[in-house]
């Protein structure tokens, strides 16, 4: 059976997250019923990140196998149909081989949140951003986040109910930026690591803006760390200015050979 791989833009807000779950809307059953409408029978399809409830993704990557031999653009295109109206788009699809697997592939997931500090509500961003009100230190932000850098055992920063079979992890990248808008700041947090645990992303942020806003020093999140309790955490964030922002593999299989 052809295999493909998807890569896939959602607005999370709809969504009881990725994952299939019966009687509730998620975004792997409305591609799955969209592949449905194209070839009639039961289809499953595997994503390289399973995002939660109210997460968006702007490059997440799932792949497919067929029993036609579509062509890339028309598969794309036939299911862009049959999604309608959801807010999901296969904005990019392409062949791949029969063991290539959107997760076991995949050497480094990237993530995005996004934090708007001002005190006018957000109107074209709403359910987009994490909107505070208060102005954050983002370089106090950024000298905690340094801490959590590196392997470390992040049971402080892991869900209770995370399925993972070790709390230890490698973060490579955890950098915090100020974004000037015309109408407020934005706090940008990129994210990057082989693989994360439940809720570590949002733990992450939650900790660091009580860092930016003065309720914890950047010792602080040093001895959360160190705690390896989930006690030790920050207030976990809420999801909706979360985005898996894209997935890289040795081999990409939407960049183009020429």
């Amino acid at each position: 059976m052809p295999r493909y791989a998807l890569k896939i833009e959602y607005h999370g807000a709809p969504f009881a997250g990725w994952q299939r779950q019966k009687d509730q809307t998620t975004v792997q059953g409305a591609i799955e019923d969209a592949l449905a409408r194209l070839e009639p029978r039961a289809h499953t399809i595997a994503a390289a990140g399973r995002t939660d409830a109210g997460v968006h993704a702007l490059a997440q990557v799932a792949h497919c196998d067929m029993q036609g031999d579509w062509t890339p653009f028309r598969l794309s295109e036939a299911l862009n149909y049959h999604l309608k109206p959801a807010p999901v788009a296969i904005v990019a699809c392409a062949p791949v081989a029969g063991d290539w697997h959107a997760r076991f592939s995949a050497r480094q997931r990237r993530y995005l949140f996004r934090i708007l500090t001002r005190r006018a509500p957000a109107t074209l961003d709403a359910g987009r951003v994490w909107q505070v009100k208060q102005p954050l230190d983002v370089a106090a932000m950024q000298k905690a986040a340094a801490l959590l850098v590196g392997k470390h055992d992040f049971t402080t920063f892991r869900s209770t109910i995370c399925q993972a079979d070790s709390p230890v992890k490698t973060l490579d990248r955890l950098d915090v930026t100020a974004v000037e808008t015309p109408h407020g700041t934005e706090v940008h947090f990129d994210v990057r690591a082989r693989s994360f645990l439940h809720n570590q992303v949002r733990s992450f942020v939650g900790t660091l803006e009580r860092v930016g806003a003065g309720s914890w020093s950047v010792s602080d999140v040093g001895r959360a760390l160190a705690a390896r309790a989930r006690p030790a955490c920050g207030p976990v964030c809420p999801p909706e200015g979360l985005y898996l922002a894209g997935v890289d593999y040795d081999d990409d299989p939407f960049t183009p050979s020429f």
